[in-house]
């Protein structure tokens, strides 16, 4: 009863949200959205100019380089004076997930540590773990390979008929490049503490591995440290019951914030592609569901059921990293062994975000669309290999999607400058791509754990 009655709250939140940023938006933020948009144009036209003009010494160019300066610096006030009408909103669910970031990485540290432990060898973390991987490999490439053959039946890009920005035109995203460098120090910690204060699931997954399997390997010693991590668990679970009653407003004010700022204006814009890709997004939940309902039986559905706040929660806030400690809590009254939950669900956050994934190859074959760059079918399995292996690398990092995004364009001839036609609507889409995340983790920790018999019933 009381967990149906937050699923209510959270649901009034959110149509109380888009309510209020749509009445907001008209009433106070319109009128900076609409100098932003007399200023974005100008700053085009200064630009193309720029480039046309070849002799940099000549006074014209001078004088467009010191009209483009005035603009940026109108641009960046209207932005900051926007912003901070929005702060209000923004500061409800800032709370929020500043708090349930503040549970994650001792709750991931402490029920993994326990997992492993209880566990007791190397070999059947290793079991659970070649398990777990092969789910998450499977999911990553089926969600891509969606992706890419929804937005070539769908073509968004070629229907759309936005104007496109100028193609030598950059954007302030860094792309990012494919290194094994970078994959290794994201994964492994120099440091528990920084890791820690990070963030870094993965790198905290790590250490928890270690730890938990030494923790098993010393006996009797061993149960002091087990019993201490499951008290200090079962003490922040305490602790993320009493967060998740701030739900309800987190969803309120984010909802809020991205209505008052994107205005309904931009779903007519963007409403085929916006429709396309969240129709996706439903074909792909059908597809983890059946693939959960041939492992777990009817009992697939019974766990979508279960989850439907965390997912509420996630969309809501456009992260799926605030609805982990109630999916963790789910899995475990679902019937769920917490070994396999506290095991499966932190990797899950790292290799296994099933709606991000599909996002990338619909967005980037969408700008090749746009531009009327052909790729062939064989470029398009090139690129959708690339984007698997780029995205295992940038967990944590802001706007990641389109961080992954920008550096696999570049590989195919695609301008860069078409990011721009995502940037305005990343927010609304990164809302479904959240949601679909914790689906697909909530649905790989039930199957591994019914694989491995530990399914209670």
């Amino acid at each position: 009863m009381k967990q149906n009655k937050l699923t209510l709250y959270i649901f009034i939140a959110l149509i109380a949200g888009i309510l209020a940023g749509y009445v907001y938006n008209i009433k106070v933020i319109k009128v900076y959205n609409d100098n932003i948009a007399v200023a974005d144009s100008q700053l085009k036209a200064i630009d193309t100019k720029l480039v046309q003009l070849k002799d940099t010494t000549a006074i014209e160019y001078q004088n467009l380089k010191t009209s483009r300066t005035t603009v940026v610096k109108a641009r960046k006030e209207n932005d900051s004076t926007r912003d901070s009408k929005l702060e209000g909103f923004s500061i409800l669910s800032d709370i929020f997930l500043r708090l349930i970031k503040m549970i994650v990485a001792p709750l991931v540290f402490t029920t993994l540590v326990v997992g492993v432990a209880k566990v007791g060898d190397i070999q059947s973390v290793g079991r659970i773990g070649g398990k777990t991987m092969t789910w998450f490999i499977s999911a990553t490439l089926i969600s891509l390979l969606l992706g890419m053959v929804l937005v070539n039946f769908f073509r968004p890009g070629e229907r759309m008929h936005i104007p496109l920005p100028d193609s030598h035109l950059g954007t302030d995203i860094k792309a990012t490049a494919l290194s094994l460098r970078d994959f290794v120090s994201h994964v492994f910690p120099k440091s528990f503490i920084e890791a820690m204060a990070n963030n870094e699931i993965l790198q905290i997954v790590i250490f928890a591995l270690f730890f938990g399997v030494a923790t098993a390997a010393i006996g009797e010693q061993g149960e002091i440290v087990i019993k201490a991590m499951d008290a200090i668990a079962h003490v922040i679970l305490k602790i993320t019951g009493y967060v998740m009653q701030l739900a309800p407003l987190a969803v309120f004010g984010a909802i809020t914030a991205v209505v008052a700022r994107q205005g309904l204006g931009i779903l007519s814009t963007y409403a085929v592609f916006i429709g396309e890709f969240y129709f996706s997004l439903i074909v792909l939940w059908g597809v983890i569901v059946l693939a959960g309902f041939m492992v777990l039986g009817s009992r697939a559905l019974n766990l979508v059921n279960r989850i439907k706040d965390a997912m509420l929660i996630a969309f809501s806030t456009s992260t799926s990293e605030a609805a982990y400690p109630r999916v963790l809590m789910e899995l475990e009254r679902f019937g769920c062994n917490n070994k396999i939950v506290s095991f499966v669900l932190p990797l899950g956050y790292s290799f296994n975000l099933d709606g991000s994934m599909m996002y990338m190859t619909f967005a980037s074959l969408f700008l090749a669309q746009s531009y009327g760059i052909h790729l062939a079918f064989g470029q398009q399995l090139s690129m959708l290999l690339i984007l698997m292996l780029t995205s295992k690398g940038v967990a944590g990092v802001p706007r990641a999607s389109l961080v992954v995004i920008a550096g696999t364009i570049a590989m195919f001839n695609i301008p860069e400058a078409g990011l721009a036609l995502l940037i305005g609507i990343d927010p609304l889409l990164d809302m479904g791509r959240s949601a679909t995340n914790v689906l697909g983790n909530a649905m790989a920790t039930a199957v591994v754990s019914k694989w491995e018999g530990e399914l209670k019933k």
